[in-house]
């Protein structure tokens, strides 16, 4: 019996997105944490009980709606990539994995914009 050579030939299984998604997880959190400080900061450099009329004043400029647009964008794309993760590791049937990524799909893009919808009505 003849020993196979593959050579340098390596078997690729799965999608490997590896330094993408590790990337987009990183500067995605680092949008997410930095929309928090300002918040946070906002929150405490303004007075007054924290009732509607002052959340509607911390997002009333248009310089802190762009801010948590960008927010809202980078929380949904942190969350596309970790689930996707998820069930590229446990969803192994292919249609059942597929229909489980269009529900994400479905299910954050409604979410983001349900936020931006609620964002601009300020």
């Amino acid at each position: 019996m003849a020993a196979v050579n593959y050579g340098s030939r390596r078997l690729v299984v799965g999608a490997h997105y590896g330094l993408r998604d590790w990337l987009a997880q990183r500067v995605s959190a680092l949008a997410i944490v930095a929309f928090t400080l300002v918040l946070v900061a906002q929150i405490l450099l303004t007075s007054g009980p924290l009732d509607y009329t002052r959340w509607a004043a911390i997002f009333s400029s248009q310089w802190m709606k762009t801010l948590t647009f960008t927010a809202i964008v980078a929380l949904a794309w942190h969350a596309w990539v970790g689930a996707r993760e998820v069930l590229m590791d446990y969803a192994k049937p292919t249609s059942l994995r597929m229909v489980f990524y269009m529900l994400a799909i479905v299910w954050l893009i409604s979410c983001a914009g349900w936020a931006v919808q609620v964002l601009w009505r300020l």
